[in-house]
């Protein structure tokens, strides 16, 4: 079959763990064709060298940056009614409030109220917000684009009027015309993949399947997929889009009229997205009560775990265990999330049970803001726990080492992890803990912080503490050091846990499963036109429900009528993969 890959910021343009889960599973699932929609970022990204793709990869379409400035499209009276009225619905509905289906996620944070001034159902209110965003759709693929009509004094007026009708939400009736440009622009970059080119039968019009990598401004290309020519939708959420939003707009310094607007559209954007998708595929626990909570019908969510390469840590995972039992392990990313402030006060309760205990920190800064927390907890180490000399004539020793993996007591993850014999997660946010995962990959004994998907990672296999807890997370290292038995069972049982879960082959496994119910249950059905352009009935054999490519030379694809369509024009020779109507077939 062929899949439309959907990326945002990544595959294949660039590196990092969504970039590498990509291209695990395209690699992965080679008896598939894939083609590749990435939103690029940034001009740079869009011109860099990518790396060299598997065969089964046909094509890669970036999209291009945004360039409001250089629009530079004049829209005819008609195009500018139905930008004013399907922009002006958005703006009615973004105006009633926050809210997604029946829940809103958003109540209580920082005053945004949980009430919607409007009094409309809240499937009234998705109703409309899906016709808004259609409508704006098939406008854009009408007019070649909606670039700069997103960013025009119309616009800007559409949310004005809504925010000043009776019945909008008190928070959005405070926006004033600064709050009203931001609100703008950033409508304006959420949507910019509605002006793309890729929705006709050259393009995701001729996928069998959408596949997402994440919700947001990913999807939407799969949204208009599926309106214009009926294509399935499959999207993957290892870090719900929603809830990171929420996250950012409590940390930006932007206004309650400001976060009300935008909460709004995130919430019943996502509402859309997960109403339309065939299958949503949450990698935990934790994403999918947000999903369900969002509006996610749970009979059509499948919790598939993000796949780690376990090849990388079998020698140490089946070795016998050489760490010094008096060893604690921190590997990661250092940022303030990370608490390492608490594991050190915790390090010292440790010392005062196992005066020969040393804690390892192992990992890099991210970014400034890391470089300044690790010199926090340089310092606030050296105050903890000044250097110890066994004399006089000594030479001091901290118990507490900072040290960056690749150097030469650790030269790889796994000989870090390998290092200790207890290795400590202390963090206050986590989402999925990938550095969990590798450790028990070791065969490691853990203690976590009951943070994200902690729980659900570990099972019964480590021991979990309440976050920014000190004294419990002490009592939980201090119980594992003076116990080398039952680290043995736990690592042991961690290891086995791991390989049945959380493994790339595993991963891979789980989608193709899930890429064969889509398409039995939502086939895509096209005309298949002859060379004369004429309905070419029983055009699909028997075979080409067998696993691999069957292409027919003379068979074409025709366009499924819609708006802006002419009904019976061709698309050029296409691989016939799916059977046309039955009404095709009556026409003999």
């Amino acid at each position: 079959m062929r899949i439309g890959l959907l990326t945002e910021g990544g595959y294949p343009h660039a590196g990092g763990d969504a970039g590498l889960w990509c291209d695990r599973l395209v690699r992965g699932l080679g008896q598939h064709e894939f083609d590749v929609y990435a939103l690029s970022h940034s001009r740079r990204q869009e011109g860099e060298d990518r790396p060299e793709l598997p065969p089964h990869v046909s094509r890669v379409r970036t999209a291009p940056p945004r360039t409001a400035e250089k629009d530079g499209k004049a829209y005819g009276r008609r195009a500018r009614r139905r930008f004013a009225e399907s922009y002006g619905e958005l703006a009615e509905v973004l105006s009633a409030g926050p809210g997604v289906r029946g829940a809103d996620p958003v109540a209580g944070m920082d005053g945004v109220e949980s009430e919607s001034g409007s009094g409309a159902a809240p499937g009234h209110l998705a109703d409309r917000f899906g016709s808004a965003l259609y409508g704006l759709a098939e406008l854009a693929r009408d007019a070649g684009g909606l670039v700069g009509a997103l960013r025009s004094d119309t616009a800007v007026r559409a949310l004005e009027r809504a925010c000043r009708t009776p019945g909008a939400h008190s928070l959005a009736r405070q926006a004033r015309v600064p709050d009203l440009l931001a609100v703008a622009a950033h409508l304006e970059r959420a949507l910019h993949p509605l002006s793309l080119d890729w929705y006709g039968d050259d393009g995701l019009g001729a996928a069998d399947l959408c596949h997402a990598t994440a919700a947001g401004p990913t999807a939407l290309p799969g949204l208009l997929a599926g309106h214009f020519s009926g294509v399935p939708l499959l999207v993957t959420e290892y870090g719900v889009q929603l809830r990171s939003h929420y996250l950012a707009a409590a940390a930006d310094a932007v206004t309650p009229a400001v976060r009300t607007l935008l909460a709004a559209f995130h919430g019943r954007f996502a509402a859309e997205i997960y109403d339309r998708a065939a299958i949503i595929t949450p990698g935990n626990a934790h994403a999918r009560r947000w999903q369900e909570r969002c509006g996610a019908d749970r009979s059509r969510i499948r919790t598939v775990h993000p796949g780690m390469d376990a090849s990388r840590f079998t020698e140490v995972g089946e070795a016998p265990d050489r760490a010094d039992p008096g060893t604690l392990v921190w590997v990661g990313r250092i940022e303030p999330s990370k608490d390492l402030v608490s594991l050190l006060h915790a390090f010292a309760e440790v010392r005062k049970e196992e005066p020969k205990a040393r804690l390892r920190v192992l990992g890099a800064p991210a970014g400034s803001e890391g470089t300044a927390y690790l010199d926090h907890c340089r310092a606030l180490a050296a105050q903890l726990f000044p250097d110890e000399a066994d004399g006089v004539h000594a030479v001091g020793d901290n118990p507490v080492s900072f040290e960056e993996i690749g150097g030469p007591e650790a030269p790889t993850v796994a000989d870090a992890y390998a290092s200790g014999a207890v290795v400590v997660l202390s963090s206050v946010i986590e989402g999925f803990p990938a550095g969990l995962v590798e450790a028990m990959l070791c065969g490691r004994p853990t203690v976590s912080t009951d943070v994200g998907a902690v729980v659900e990672v570990i099972g019964g296999t480590g021991l979990v503490v309440p976050p920014r807890n000190p004294r419990a997370l002490a009592e939980a290292c201090v119980a594992l050091l003076r116990d080398p038995e039952r680290r043995e069972r736990l690592g042991a049982a961690a290891r086995a846990r791991a390989l049945e879960l959380f493994t790339v082959e595993q991963n891979i496994a789980a989608f193709h499963t899930l890429y064969l119910e889509i398409v039995s249950h939502c086939p895509v059905r096209r005309v298949v036109l002859d060379e004369a352009g004429e309905p070419l009935p029983f055009a699909v054999p028997a075979e080409a429900h067998v696993p691999g490519r069957w292409t027919r030379p003379t068979a074409r694809v025709g366009n499924r009528s819609g708006p802006g369509r002419t009904p019976g024009t061709t698309a050029g020779p296409a691989p016939v993969r799916t059977t046309p109507p039955a009404a095709t077939e009556g026409a003999l």
